[in-house]
């Protein structure tokens, strides 16, 4: 007789089991040591008892051998029940006569489930921890910042597995405002970025043809500048954060300016002594098709290695 171990998700709506999961459900009974499991209400409302016994690795292989025994894991202590399947697993090899175990997944994780525990975390130390729960948007900012540029960072080193720990940590700050907020939630700025990622690719979610990446950056600017026009904002530079470093933030000027067609000359003789340099520099250095702000931390990075090699002599 097969021991039938169904698997549930705690990321996934209690009740949204597969077909195969319920008829495993239905095939003998059904055993859990998890009095508190999300799905038990869901299955009595079906008519599938569940007996709550305790979890006993010996005993429920045992059982598996005379009948066929449905357990029912996935209670939300992941490591709990794979150390407890498998001591079940040690228990039926160990048996003369052992039972077959069958694994029938009843619920999946979908891509992004696990956002829902940061969330849930979030939430928990938002509630009990004093210092999270003392944080404002504007206390947050520096995190914010910070994060931002070891992401930054990794990827400039070529890091990629340091990269995803950086990327957590600035998911983390975006859930983290999220939650702070008091006019909206973590859902609503899904939904938001959602919406606009569907309404800026029409040529993927609609019925425009783009053939090449100009063709859908032309697209984008279009639909920005429709945009911008129904949020009663006139200047192609509105939108533009003035608070970022000074070298992209001139590129990004003057790169939006040229795309709403402003003649080159406005860009010329901007500012005074070192900032004019350093402006026409930017503006020359985009016309080249080079990141000022990229080259000049690439700079920056080889005179640091030069001053530690310096250094160790």
């Amino acid at each position: 007789m097969p021991l039938v171990v169904v698997t549930t998700s705690p990321r996934v709506a209690p009740g949204l089991l597969s077909h195969q999961a319920w008829e495993a459900l239905r095939s003998g009974p059904v055993l859990t040591g998890n009095a508190a499991h999300p799905q038990l209400p869901y299955l009595a409302e079906a008519g599938v008892e569940v007996e709550v016994v305790e979890p006993d690795p010996r005993a429920l292989a045992a059982r598996a051998v005379g009948e066929t025994v449905v357990w029912l894991a996935g209670s939300g202590s992941e490591g709990g029940d794979e150390e407890f399947m498998r001591a079940v697993g040690h228990a039926a090899v160990a048996m003369a006569d052992p039972p077959l175990i069958e694994v029938v997944p009843g619920s999946y994780d979908l891509p992004g489930a696990r956002v829902l525990d940061l969330v849930a975390v979030m939430d928990r130390l938002r509630t009990e921890c004093p210092w999270d729960r003392g944080q404002t948007h504007e206390s947050l900012v520096p995190y914010l910042l910070e994060e931002a540029y070891e992401v930054l960072e990794t990827i400039e080193q070529g890091d990629h597995r340091a990269l995803r720990e950086e990327l957590g940590d600035l998911l983390l700050q975006v859930v983290f405002h999220a939650r702070v907020a008091e006019d909206f939630d973590i859902d609503d700025v899904a939904a938001g970025i959602v919406e606009k990622l569907v309404r800026r690719h029409p040529h993927v979610f609609g019925s425009v043809r783009a053939e090449s990446a100009d063709q859908v950056n032309d697209n984008w600017e279009a639909i920005k500048a429709a945009e911008r026009a129904a949020k009663g904002r006139e200047s192609a530079l509105d939108g533009v954060p003035m608070g970022q470093p000074a070298l992209s933030l001139a590129a990004q000027l003057v790169r939006r300016a040229e795309r709403a067609g402003a003649p080159a000359s406005l860009a010329a003789g901007v500012g005074q002594g070192v900032a004019r340099e350093l402006f026409d520099l930017v503006r020359r250095a985009g016309e080249a098709g080079v990141d000022a702000e990229a080259e000049l931390r690439a700079a920056a990075r080889a005179y640091r290695d030069r001053v530690r090699a310096w250094e160790s002599r």
